[in-house]
């Protein structure tokens, strides 16, 4: 096993592994068995969502790890159809029947959906669900600059995480700065851009040659070393590991600036600004 997964401090007091795995449309018990296998690899933060309908694969996979629970950090997200308080109080709930879990580590909203304009009322449940013990971190995903701000306002307490769509085609520098400002961790979900023409670019491809590094740990670690958290999926043990391996190299702030350069006006993956998008 190659340098352990460092860790993060969040504005709660909690840690944060500074990559986790991403669980999306693993489920079933072929998902348990890779993301057992993941954890054995050495991750330790694992990213799922109500909407991926595998919570109760995660959970079946943290009791077969064989790990300590208290060394595993389980993150879900709530809905856009379940924001208003009660509703979203009752999901919290739901995704600790589903994963069989005690508490959830981390719990997130997981989209604004700012023109049914609830994510105050969605936020103030998580917030009473963290003082009730159910959730250790609380925060939220894909909100701008004004939602988080707003959240603030209204309810006096920060988020310690922002999960937001983060790759070199779509390098979110504003969003990082704005988040960091804040004391917010920002993650990246898709960090290598769900396989896209990204993983074969020849300009990062030049850095990894000269690095002796793979496409993927390049764009890892350009996003660690901004102090975003990605969370890559991989459903092989050698993509497992590959991804994790970027913690004993470091790019220059030439290589940095190049990754960036790489940005697109339309380098989202999908057409989700969440000025406007509704997921439900």
């Amino acid at each position: 096993m190659d340098t352990p997964i460092p860790d993060l401090k969040l504005n709660d007091g909690t840690q944060l592994p500074a990559i986790g795995f991403g669980t999306y449309k693993l489920n079933g018990q072929a998902g348990v068995e890779t993301i057992v296998r993941a954890m054995r690899n050495g991750y330790r933060l694992l990213d799922s969502a109500f909407n991926y309908e595998n919570e109760g694969a995660v959970g079946a996979a943290v009791r077969a790890s064989g790990l300590a629970r208290d060394t595993i950090r389980v993150t879900s997200k709530l809905p856009g159809r379940r924001h208003r308080y009660a509703e979203a109080r009752a999901t919290v709930e739901e995704s600790l029947f589903r994963t069989g879990l005690d508490h959830l580590d981390i719990y997130l909203i997981h989209w604004p959906n700012p023109k049914t304009g609830l994510y105050v009322e969605a936020w103030q449940a998580l917030v009473d669900a963290q003082k009730a013990g159910l959730i250790r971190t609380i925060g939220v995903c894909n909100f701008l600059p004004e939602h988080i701000e707003r959240i603030i306002a209204e309810t006096g307490v920060a988020p310690a995480i922002n999960q937001v769509e983060l790759h070199p085609y779509f390098p979110q520098a504003g969003q990082l700065a704005f988040d960091r400002s804040k004391g917010v961790v920002t993650q990246a979900w898709s960090p290598l851009g769900r396989a896209n023409d990204i993983i074969t670019n020849e300009t990062i491809g030049e850095i990894a040659g000269r690095h002796g590094r793979t496409i993927p740990q390049i764009i890892l670690r350009w996003q660690v070393q901004q102090g975003a958290v990605p969370l890559p999926k991989a459903t092989s043990d050698e993509r497992q590991i590959e991804n994790r391996s970027v913690f004993d190299f470091d790019l220059s702030q030439g290589d940095m600036e190049t990754i960036a350069s790489l940005a697109r006006p339309d380098g989202r993956l999908a057409d989700q600004d969440p000025a406007r998008y509704e997921e439900f």
